[in-house]
């Protein structure tokens, strides 16, 4: 059943912003969006001129009557229009939660793009003690929230995030609206976003338009019906961006005034709209973009110099091997560091000599001291990366050091393409045992995706235990399959079928059926 959500927002008269906008998004997204009215304006391209707000018992009728027959997985605020409507609103979410899941997203609209001042001080009073204790997220942009935490309001967007959240709220996107607060960077459309999941800059380049009307409606209902797929807040928000940004590039003039942003489906298969995420605060000042790298074909994992060699003894040899050392428990630090320094040499020295790529997973500064001139780093490793370790780090790709990187979400995938990687691994394709690990199998549909948006080549790893899945893995797009446990005890006798099933796979390659839409890889 197609998915419901409700907006409960205000009419705009010029068809751009609130509930017209909130009605785009949800299409664009495939799913049913149930409009209440909280509010009336009189406004076009131009001007505002008359706000009523809806009398409380009217809404109330609406919202009754909706759940009696349409209840639904997410509620989209916009334009509420006093603070008897915030606590009739708030009040119905807290009866629907009695009956099951519901996401709220609060667009908190206190200002047209026109200027007009859409919030009195005991509306933003109502906003702070009713709704933001029971958002999933709120989509303030940067004056919204500040205006939303008043006198309390600290410097800088992460910290004003911060503190929303310290008010309840679950997850906060401050979405780009106010360009001239980040002039500096003003080639990027640039949203903080902080959730339980990630947090970080979420970038893309600035689309160049006068018509923006009803931009912030359109990510924040974007951001519902995302959640209402199922979805997690930083998820759903990259959906959102890339769905924003989409309706930006599809704007048009129909008055004198800014026109409206017009959303579409579609948003999700454009490889230029995925954002890249940041690794901390630190603002990015350029978009990343590096050349793709080479495709790998059969990507043979082993977990030893001995297991190395004997992987090289294959013919046809493969063209790229990761070596995955994991420490022995109670193995202390000095000689840890000797063994994998060792091995890491050891294994090198062969795959130098067989013209192999050799891989080294995670301990990078150890690689690259031992001579590794390809690395493969998961998101935690990513994550624990400093400062100093990234500039470290870049010089070596400077000097020619290939980077993979891993990626089971799509906000990993953000977060990845943000390194400007060589290589993009997305996993698990099928259910895997050698780690456990919280995420869905992300099947041949998402990594058909992954193929097709990945700013870099794409492989495929987890549950890869025979042939004929590693021949799908190459007919869904992928660069490369990883192969783990299937290379048996003598990789030699048996990557000659792996060899063979990735060659017919590639061969045979139907044209690619992307989805629309991936699904989701986290439990919401």
């Amino acid at each position: 059943m197609t998915p419901i959500i409700w907006s409960i927002a205000g009419t705009d008269s010029g068809g751009g912003a609130g509930l017209a906008a909130d009605q785009r998004a949800a299409d664009a997204l495939g799913v049913h969006c149930c409009t209440a009215v909280a509010g009336i304006t009189a406004q076009s391209t131009t001007e505002v001129t008359h706000i009523e707000a809806t009398p409380p018992a009217v809404l109330q009728a609406q919202l009754d009557t909706l759940a009696a027959d349409m209840p639904p997985r997410a509620i989209k605020t916009g334009l509420l229009g006093s603070a008897d409507n915030v606590r009739v609103l708030a009040r119905f979410v807290d009866r629907l939660r009695e009956q099951g899941p519901l996401a709220l997203v609060v667009d908190p609209v206190l200002r047209a793009s026109t200027g007009a001042a859409l919030a009195s001080a005991e509306l933003l009073s109502a906003y702070r003690d009713w709704l933001l204790p029971r958002a999933t997220v709120i989509t303030p942009n940067q004056s919204e929230a500040v205006a939303l935490l008043g006198h309390a309001a600290p410097e800088g967007i992460p910290a004003q995030a911060r503190a929303l959240r310290a008010l309840g709220c679950g997850a906060v996107v401050i979405t780009g609206g106010d360009a001239a607060r980040l002039s500096h960077h003003a080639s990027l459309s640039l949203d903080w976003l902080d959730t339980p999941q990630a947090q970080g800059w979420l970038s893309l380049p600035r689309e160049t338009t006068p018509h923006n009307h009803g931009t912030g409606c359109t990510f924040a209902s974007a951001l519902a019906a995302a959640l209402a797929l199922g979805w997690v807040p930083a998820d759903a928000a990259v959906l959102a961006k890339m769905a924003a940004t989409f309706a930006l590039r599809h704007a048009r003039a129909v008055g004198r005034g800014v026109g409206p942003v017009i959303a579409r489906s579609g948003f999700a298969l454009e490889p230029s709209l995925l954002p890249q995420l940041s690794l901390d605060d630190t603002l990015p000042t350029a978009w990343q973009t590096r050349p793709r790298g080479r495709n790998p074909g059969v990507y043979a994992i082993v977990d030893s110099a001995e297991r190395v060699e004997a992987v090289l003894r294959a013919q046809p040899p493969v063209d790229t091997l990761q070596l995955r050392m994991k420490r022995p428990t109670g193995l202390p630090d000095g000689a840890w560091h000797t063994q994998l320094h060792d091995a890491v040499a050891r294994s090198q020295r062969a795959a130098q000599a067989a013209g192999v790529v050799l891989v080294i997973n995670d301990h990078w500064q150890l690689a690259l001291q031992a001579g590794a001139r390809a690395l493969h780093l998961g998101q935690e490793d990513l994550l624990a990366l400093t400062p100093q370790d990234r500039a470290q780090l870049q010089a070596a790709r400077a000097q020619g050091v290939m980077l993979g990187l891993s990626s089971h979400s799509l906000w990993e995938l953000c977060r990845a393409a943000a390194m400007a990687p060589d290589l993009i691994a997305c996993g698990p394709v099928w259910p895997t045992t050698t780690k456990d690990m919280p995420w869905l199998p992300q099947g041949l549909d998402n990594l058909a995706w992954w193929a097709h948006m990945a700013p870099a080549p794409v492989v495929g790893i987890g549950g890869i235990l025979a042939p004929a899945q590693l021949q799908a893995v190459a007919e869904a797009g992928a660069a490369g399959g990883c192969v783990v446990r299937g290379l048996g005890p003598e990789p030699a006798q048996t990557l000659p079928a792996w060899q063979d099933a990735w060659g017919h796979g590639s061969a045979s390659r139907p044209p690619g059926v992307v989805p629309m839409l991936p699904h989701p890889t986290l439990p919401a």
